[in-house]
């Protein structure tokens, strides 16, 4: 057999690689008795011709936004018609390049001055008279890159785009185009109405740090410092707050403008709606859907970017009758994005262990700065039916993929500090964000990665060597958000969007071998290619990824 524990034993005589570079003096031996547990176990499972099924997900945190990522919307061609036809209105504007003062017109600048002078803000009407009132609304304001880097609407943007508050399961959000707001957006009148309302007289009780408080959205904003945003100038840093709320009204003044001429409002709203209802407002439950009906065989699933709100409609559903559902000790409140595990409790009768997320992390490399949250990492231990001992980990990776390779390292090296983990197997599930074509020394190559966990005698479902273009991400940002930079053309969703292999199930070389494997994005365990996703039926941005496993024993045939 050629377990963790006889890999451990192999490298420690020869350390020249992989997790014997952890092992020496201070490494632990193994315990005997859990070592027999897991030898007598793996044959056990062999012999049953019992087989582990492994799924892994990103579930993707919810997005305020319906309009930020192409998505695939067959049902409704209108989807595409308005998506291309905004695409169109900021590229090649032509006479529809009309100035601000056009759009977010005089009146409501004056309305919005008093607003401003009336809270003891500065006032900024040398601004709009000798700059903003005269810009043209695409190319001078909606595609100025210094207005993006100066932060002067994308940062009231996302203080106030979309507001959690106290006593209510939905949140409050801005009257505009790019969140849930479900108002009429219908003229522009009826918009600055309610964004008025809802910027200077709506108090929200929100809760901070120190308690809950309550105030109107306009007091939420905080001031764009020349420290941190080098290109806003002294003077305009001084009155960034007032400065912020015109930029930050122009701006989705601009948006429902353009909406209301590229579509009929009953048509875009209309279309709004269905989106929000089931990219945003039905996310969990639908996620909760497909982990139930269509992953509740699984043995062991791994989630990433997991909020709370969905580790508790889990346990109160069947899922919570058939798994035990694992969430971190120390759960990030804040940005509500947890890695999670759901063991079987047929498989795992006594349910998690312990939780050696704090071991891991302790483990890095001393000295070296991991980008990783709280939150993020998610190890434990159980014993399955078989009297196995697992070490079962979920991670999410770093938009670049930067933090994967220590974090394996770190997983390695706390397996081999302990005399018990050390004859664990592990069972790794994580969305790696991995990359085909990566930057060097900015993202994390595929390949590369692969070569690192081969190098602790570890394999994925994917093999030792990924496929570079076995993709499980389909994603690219349209027009309909504040970093029009990074707008993809319909022409280009594939060439520029996020196309890549970032999901990953790892093992035991030695452990396991792989029956099955399969990723899907349709929630039906199918997967189609050159498909942009979320879609109305298939809620994340990332893939479904799931393996069949079997053992590898001393007398089974690998």
């Amino acid at each position: 057999m050629c377990s963790i524990l006889t890999n451990v034993i192999h490298l420690s005589i020869d350390t020249t690689g992989g997790a014997g570079q952890y092992l020496g003096a201070d490494s632990a031996a193994p315990d005997p008795n859990l070592s027999a547990s897991a030898i007598n176990g793996m044959d056990a499972m062999a012999k049953a011709n019992r087989k582990l099924q492994v799924s892994t997900w990103n579930v993707a945190a919810i997005n305020n936004n319906p309009f930020e990522y192409w998505i695939t919307y067959d049902e409704n061609p209108a989807y595409e018609k308005i998506m291309s036809d905004i695409e169109a209105f900021l590229e090649n504007p032509g006479a529809q390049d009309v100035p601000v003062s056009q759009v977010f017109t005089e009146e409501m600048f004056t309305e919005l001055e008093k607003r401003m002078d009336g809270v003891g803000w500065d006032n900024v009407r040398s601004y709009w008279n000798n700059d903003f009132k005269n810009r043209k609304i695409i190319s001078d304001f909606m595609k100025d890159p210094l207005l993006g880097s100066k932060r002067l609407a994308s940062m009231p943007d996302r203080i106030t785009n979309t507001i959690n508050v106290v006593g209510s399961d939905l949140p409050v959000c801005r009257p505009t185009v790019i969140n849930m707001y479900d108002g009429d957006l219908s003229t522009l009148q009826l918009w600055w109405s309610a964004w008025e309302k809802f910027m200077f007289d709506t108090p929200l009780t929100i809760q901070g740090k120190d308690g809950t408080f309550t105030e109107p959205p306009y007091k939420m904003l905080q001031p764009i410092k020349k420290a941190k945003y080098p290109d806003i100038t002294e003077e305009e840093e001084k009155v960034s707050l007032p400065l912020q709320t015109m930029c930050g009204a122009i701006f989705d003044a601009i948006l429902v403008h353009m909406m209301n001429t590229v579509s009929a409002p009953d048509v875009w709203q209309s279309l709004k709606k269905t989106m929000v209802e089931n990219l945003n407002r039905q996310k969990v439950p639908h996620t909760l859907d497909i982990l139930e009906n269509v992953y509740g065989s699984s043995d062991i699933i791994t989630l990433q970017e997991v909020s709370g709100s969905l580790i508790e409609q889990a346990r109160n559903r069947p899922l919570g009758q058939k798994f035990w559902i694992v969430a971190p000790g120390s759960m990030d409140a804040v940005r509500d994005q947890n890695s999670v595990i759901f063991l079987a409790k047929e498989t795992f009768p006594a349910g998690p262990s312990a939780e050696i997320t704090s071991l891991v992390e302790s483990s890095f490399e001393p000295g070296v700065t991991v980008p990783v949250a709280q939150g993020d990492i998610l190890a434990i231990t159980a014993i399955d039916r078989d009297g196995i001992p697992f070490v079962v980990a979920s991670f999410h990776g770093d938009t670049n993929g930067l933090a994967t390779k220590p974090v394996l390292s770190a997983i390695m090296k706390a397996m081999a500090s302990d005399s018990s983990l050390v004859t664990h197997k592990l069972v790794f599930g994580l969305d790696a964000n991995t990359y085909e074509n990566a930057k060097p020394g900015k993202q994390q190559d595929v390949l590369e990665w692969g070569k690192h966990y081969v190098s602790y005698d570890l394999t994925s479902c994917w093999g030792d060597v990924p496929n570079p273009a076995n993709y499980t991400t389909f994603n690219s940002r349209t027009y309909l958000q504040p970093q029009l930079n990074k707008a993809c053309k319909k022409s280009d969703k594939r060439a520029n969007g996020d196309v890549n292999p970032k999901d990953f199930i790892l093992f035991g070389k030695g452990d396991f071998k792989v029956v099955r494997t399969w990723k899907d994005n349709t929630g039906e365990k199918s997967y189609i290619e050159n498909m942009a996703f979320p879609t109305l039926n298939f809620p994340s941005d990332h893939g479904i990824l799931a393996t069949i496993v079997k053992p590898i024993t001393s007398t089974s045939n690998a």
